[in-house]
């Protein structure tokens, strides 16, 4: 893998980091005592509407993205949303009451979902085949770092008194979005969005910029790349009438269509961001005060990074379907005890409270799997002339469960507790079994090679299999 591509990849996944940081820092912005304080102790109604926001803003966003990204071409999309980002952060940290603070969320969200719509489709169109989960998957990394970042500096800024102390973290949304509108122009534009508005010549280009090595033998997989693009493209038109509803009237493409969007949905229903998102009110409910659950959260976000960098490295060995059965069923298993451990809680045994807080652990290892494959699986499987249009519609489907999550959470904690979390085993067991009977395995396969495995085999001519044949063997 060529480092141009690499370090492209990296940059485009500061995206995941504003996400993640977007994320992260409102767990610990809305426990702080002088937020409470501030906005005069906010009831559960008005703090699911500060974090609903960001998901509402981000449906917008997914939504805008459906319509003109495919337009506007990859970098000028991820600039569009840095510089929504930038003004929607300024405003929350200026918030002088809610109605402010929650349209700053809002636009935020905005921005986020336009990014999270590109940025894995983007930099999958940009790598190799060998590569790309591990490339796609780098927005989830990021996010990792992002939660990371936001825990650690609502913890340390929980010892600071006055508004600084929740404005100063809202603030620091502004730098990853400042660093993508000012880095973004000197990135290569997609070359598979190229070649889908017959800039042929850009397109090889770009290959050659992001592949090439100088070697005759990567000139000849470029060669071999390029046209096998160009060939996929050309039989799609050939036999395909593409319009704006193609992708749910032509059976193969609305097969992959659903099954971009429960993977999507199944990362949100795993119950993830109620652990992330009303972490302080879990544990302030086993009677562990706000700054040491911040601390505890902390960890946990260290942890997800490593467990972020292991699921990168398995991505392109194990596969992707392999690590979603297996992380669905430990998400299962980690929130069906801690369920069954809250029926029988006794604020008097210790060992008891440490192993619920250690089933959070282990739910969040088991969710690292999911989380990074739910951003590759969807921009990988669709073609490129209806890749943004379903990226966006499946990443749509992301935000919009995240929504109605983020916004009845707190009334099912205040009023069922931990049994809310027997609604997650559910949801993680129909994964379980989704995962094993209904998706293909996608490793090692180019993106052209998609169609072949949905089952549009009469879509690929016979040079196109010699050429596939040939970067295999390169690959």
């Amino acid at each position: 893998m060529k480092i141009t591509t690499l370090l492209s990849a990296v940059f485009l996944a500061i995206a995941g980091f504003l996400f993640g940081y977007d994320s992260g820092i409102i767990t610990s912005t809305i426990g702080q005592t002088e937020f409470i304080k501030y906005f005069n102790n906010p009831n559960d109604d008005t703090t699911g509407g500060v974090v609903s926001a960001f998901q509402g803003g981000a449906i917008l966003g997914t939504l805008i993205n459906m319509l003109i990204g495919d337009r506007l071409g990859r970098k000028l999309s991820i600039f569009n949303g840095a510089c929504i980002s930038i003004f929607g952060c300024a405003l929350q940290a200026g918030a002088i009451n809610m109605p402010m603070l929650i349209i700053g969320r809002f636009i935020a969200g905005v921005a986020v979902g336009i990014m999270t719509a590109v940025v894995p489709m983007y930099s999958g169109e940009m790598a190799e085949s060998s590569s790309r989960g591990m490339m796609s998957g780098m927005l989830q990394w990021m996010l990792s770092w992002g939660y990371f970042v936001a825990q650690w500096l609502g913890y340390g800024c929980s010892y600071v008194q006055g508004s600084f102390q929740w404005r100063f973290p809202l603030a620091f949304q502004c730098v990853p979005g400042i660093v993508l509108a000012a880095g973004v122009w000197f990135l290569n534009e997609s070359p598979r969005w190229l070649m889908e508005k017959d800039r042929h010549d850009e397109a090889l280009a770009a290959l050659h910029r992001l592949h090439g090595d100088g070697t005759p033998e990567k000139e000849q997989y470029i060669e071999l790349e390029y046209q096998e693009i160009r060939d996929t493209i050309e039989a799609e038109r050939a036999l395909t009438k593409i319009t704006f509803t193609s992708i749910v009237t032509k059976s193969s493409w609305r097969r992959r269509l659903i099954l971009g969007c429960a993977v999507q949905a199944f990362g949100p229903i795993s119950g993830i961001n109620v652990i992330n998102y009303y972490g302080t009110r879990i544990y302030l409910s086993l009677g562990i005060d706000t700054q040491t659950s911040l601390m505890i959260i902390g960890i946990s976000g260290a942890l997800s990074i490593v467990y972020c960098t292991i699921g990168l490295w398995a991505l392109e060995r194990v596969g992707r379907i392999k690590p979603l059965i297996i992380g669905s069923l430990g998400m299962a298993g980690a929130l069906v005890a801690n369920a069954a451990m809250s029926q029988h809680y006794d604020s008097n045994n210790n060992n008891q409270l440490r192993a619920m807080v250690a089933m959070n652990f282990v739910f969040s290892f088991f969710y690292t799997f999911v989380g990074i494959i739910s951003w590759v699986y969807p921009a990988e499987i669709f073609p490129v002339d209806i890749r943004n249009q379903g990226n966006s519609i499946t990443t749509f489907t992301n935000w919009t469960v995240n929504l109605v999550f983020a916004q009845f959470s707190p009334t099912a904690l205040t009023n069922i507790g931990f049994r809310y979390f027997y609604v997650f085993f559910a949801f993680n067991m129909v994964s379980f079994i989704s995962y094993i009977f209904f998706f293909p395995e996608t490793k090692g396969k180019t993106l052209e090679q998609m169609d072949e495995l949905f089952g549009d085999v009469h879509m690929v001519p016979a040079n196109q299999k010699q050429e596939e044949m040939s970067m295999e063997h390169f690959n």
